[in-house]
């Protein structure tokens, strides 16, 4: 496991967080849908939907990752990963949870604190 998360964070360290749905705004196409902390993704990288690797972002340090999550869409048939930044146990809960929604199912890896 310390592999992937020792790959991603070099990705991390090279890349701009962009947020495009901060904290508190809502979904663009379900407006009942309200972001718990900050989302977007690192620039210049690529996920399997096209866009960037999508990340939530905590209040903690903003170049480290906490963990990731596996989430599973089955409305869109789809899977991806999104990148914990700077979370906390709390913030990390909140991002699974609004991953457990709907038709999507998610779950939780996260960083153990001595992989650096």
């Amino acid at each position: 496991m310390e592999n992937i998360f020792q790959k991603l964070q070099n990705i991390v360290r090279s890349s701009k967080v962009v947020v495009d749905r901060p904290k508190g705004s809502s979904h663009p196409r379900y407006k009942e849908y309200i972001y718990p902390l900050d989302y977007g993704y690192l620039d210049g990288t690529q996920s399997q939907d096209g866009g960037g690797i999508d990340v939530w972002s905590g209040s903690g340090e903003q170049n480290h990752i906490t963990g990731i999550l596996v989430i599973v869409d089955a409305l869109k048939k789809d899977s991806e990963i999104k990148v914990l930044i700077g979370c906390n146990k709390d913030e990390m809960k909140l991002a699974l949870d609004s991953s457990n929604r709907g038709e999507m199912a998610a779950i939780l890896i996260e960083r153990k604190s001595d992989e650096v």
